[in-house]
Order: C-alpha cells, then sequence, then structure tokens
C-alpha cells in the first residue's frame, strides 16, 4: 500500500539505519544526487530502486521525482537519509488503508534530536510534516526549506518521524545551513527586486497554510534584528530552556543561521549594486 522515497546525496554514514526503518516496505526507491560515495551501492544491497537527476533546487528536484518515478503503490512515504521511522509510526503505516481515500496527504509529527539524543520537544519549531501522500496530489514551491502543497484535504498519522539533523556533527550542520542561507537570500531579493508585497492580514488569519507562511516569512525578512528576534522566539515563546542546554544552544544555531542570510542578502544586494 506505501512506497518510500528518500533523497540522498552521499549518504553513506547514515543510510544503512534509515533503509533498516524502512524494511517492512516491499518498494523503497532511492532518489539520488549523483552521490560520491557508496550511497548507491549501499542502497542496491539492500535492494532500493535507484533514480539519479543533478541536483538544482529543492522544489524542482522534488516535483521531479514525483512526476518521473513509477512506484509500486498508490501512497509514497517521503523521508530525508538522516531520519528514522519509529516504531510506534511503523505501526500505524502498515495498519494504514488509504482507500477509499478521503485525504490526500497526511502529517506525521517529527521529533528532531541534538548531537547528545535529546529531544528538541520545545526548541523544534515545526513538529508536523506531509510526509504521506499520494504522489500525483503533492507538489513542492521554494527553492530552499520548501512548502508542501497537496492537492486535497490533509489528515494526520500517528507515530514519529525521528530526524537526527546533527549526525554529521555541527560542522556539517553549519556548512549545510550556508548553503540554505544563499538560496533563501536569493529568494528575498528577488522578492526586493519584484516589489512583492506582504500582508499581516494573511499572515496571522489566512486559512490556506501556503500564503499564510509565504507572507509570515516576507514579513520577518523585514523585521530588523531578525536574529535576535528568533532566538528570542524560541528561547522564550517556545520554551526552548526547558530542552536544556541542548534547547537553547539550537536556538542559538538557528539564529545563527538567520544572520547567515542576512549577510548573505546584503553581499547580493552590494554586487546588484555595483553591477548596475
Amino acid at each position: 500500500m506505501i512506497s518510500v522515497l528518500i533523497l540522498t546525496k552521499n549518504e553513506e554514514q547514515d543510510l544503512p539505519g534509515c533503509l533498516a526503518s524502512v524494511a517492512w516496505c516491499d518498494d523503497v526507491h532511492l532518489f539520488d544526487s549523483y552521490s560520491e560515495d557508496r550511497t548507491v551501492e549501499i542502497a542496491r544491497e539492500a535492494g532500493a530502486t535507484v533514480t539519479q537527476r543533478r541536483f538544482d533546487n529543492w522544489a524542482a528536484h522534488q516535483n521531479w521525482g514525483l512526476s518521473n518515478i513509477s512506484f509500486k503503490h498508490p501512497w509514497v512515504l517521503y523521508i530525508d537519509a538522516d531520519e528514522r521511522v519509529s516504531e510506534s509510526l511503523k505501526t500505524s503505516l502498515l495498519a494504514f488503508d488509504g482507500s477509499p481515500a478521503s485525504h490526500v496527504a497526511y502529517e506525521i509529527q517529527r521529533r528532531d534530536f541534538a548531537w547528545n539524543g535529546r529531544w528538541l520537544k520545545h526548541a523544534q519549531i515545526s513538529p508536523y510534516y506531509l510526509r504521506l501522500f499520494r504522489p500525483e496530489k503533492m507538489r513542492y514551491e521554494r527553492l530552499v526549506n520548501p512548502v508542501s502543497i497537496p492537492g486535497g484535504s490533509v489528515g494526520r498519522i500517528s507515530g514519529f518521524l525521528d530526524h537526527y539533523p546533527f549526525s554529521k556533527g555541527i560542522r556539517y550542520w553549519l556548512q549545510r545551513h550556508l548553503g540554505y542561507a544563499d538560496m533563501e537570500a536569493a529568494m528575498r531579493l528577488e522578492d526586493l527586486n519584484k516589489g512583492t508585497s506582504f500582508s499581516w492580514r494573511k499572515a496571522l488569519f489566512s486559512k490556506d497554510f501556503t500564503e499564510k507562511r509565504f507572507h509570515q516569512k516576507g514579513l520577518f525578512y523585514k523585521m530588523p534584528g531578525r536574529p535576535f528576534i528568533k532566538w528570542l522566539y524560541m528561547v522564550i515563546g517556545r520554551r526552548a530552556f526547558l530542552d536544556g542546554r541542548a534547547g537553547t544552544t539550537y536556538a542559538t544555531l538557528q539564529s545563527i543561521y538567520e544572520y547567515f542570510i542576512v549577510l548573505k542578502t546584503r553581499e547580493l544586494m552590494r554586487k546588484q549594486t555595483n553591477t548596475q
């Protein structure tokens, strides 16, 4: 009933654990961006089907995968190599019956874990993600941190999807977020050049999640002191301090990421001004 899709690029370290957590599935697909390590070999040894494509941006890459990969089953569970299907989620997925389909996608609660193995229960900003869906009813928008756009109603399935973003160390996390900052800054500059306007009303009250998040991000990017605001929101607003030192450290890392975006946006604006 359910196929599994895993996106990879040089994931030989994390992939074995990911594959082990979906060993119950008879249709596992690896969507690889031409890894240079043993990622593809590990996947094929585990019986996964491998499809490769050069990565351009997150939305385009994910949309291509959903349109071009031939899944055996009508429902797809999408996970990353540093994520694991917990026993509770496995139980829900094995019992899942998608027909007749009242929804086209289901939210799954994700648990982000710090480098010390502690669940960042309070520090984690977004606990629910659309990860189980009918592929023909799902599309993505944004170059980085893409927004899931379901073509119909959404439900929620029980169980946890466990995420280990620091499995390769804090240096890797920082390097990866430097790349994310490049793409976020490019989108910010594009909005500025287009004169895109953002609405407080839609940011607060829109019933369309995609529209709401679009306006929230746009308005947030205009705020002075944005990195510090994010730190306060996470530590005080979301009570990240209840996650101990790991929670406050994670909030600090997230605020540093916001500062990366600020610096990169300024750099792009200077380059644009110098070429005009």
